[in-house]
């Protein structure tokens, strides 16, 4: 059986240790980064091939979340009537704290569209 002052040290030390294990699980942290999607001519819609989701027409401008600065890979699919469906893929780059920063520095994606013949 643990004293009283053992008892008190052992309290002090599950207690250090439970609040570092807290600080650690919050330690990650959102980030942001946004991409302005341009394309020649403009007018394609941008679906994001992970989930199927349409991102909007270009030219557009989106913001991606992420963790910890870590860049994310993403591919998308530009389409436009009369047009070739392209394909692309890049690294977006998480590194701002806020949707604000993000949107102030967006990272340019050109993708010119080939006519169909």
């Amino acid at each position: 059986m643990l004293t009283g002052s053992k008892r008190k040290i052992w309290m002090v030390y599950l207690l250090a240790v439970a609040a570092m294990l807290q600080l650690t699980a919050c330690g990650s942290s959102k980030t942001y980064g946004d991409v302005k999607f341009i394309t020649i001519p403009p007018g394609a819609q941008v679906v994001n091939l992970k989930d199927d989701t349409n991102l909007g027409m270009t030219p557009v401008q989106v913001t991606w979340e992420g963790k910890d600065g870590k860049p994310e890979y993403v591919t998308v699919e530009l389409t436009k009537k009369g047009y070739k469906n392209d394909i692309t893929s890049f690294w977006v780059n998480t590194r701002h704290e806020t949707r604000e920063a993000a949107a102030a520095e967006p990272q340019p994606v050109t993708v010119e569209l080939q006519k169909r013949k």
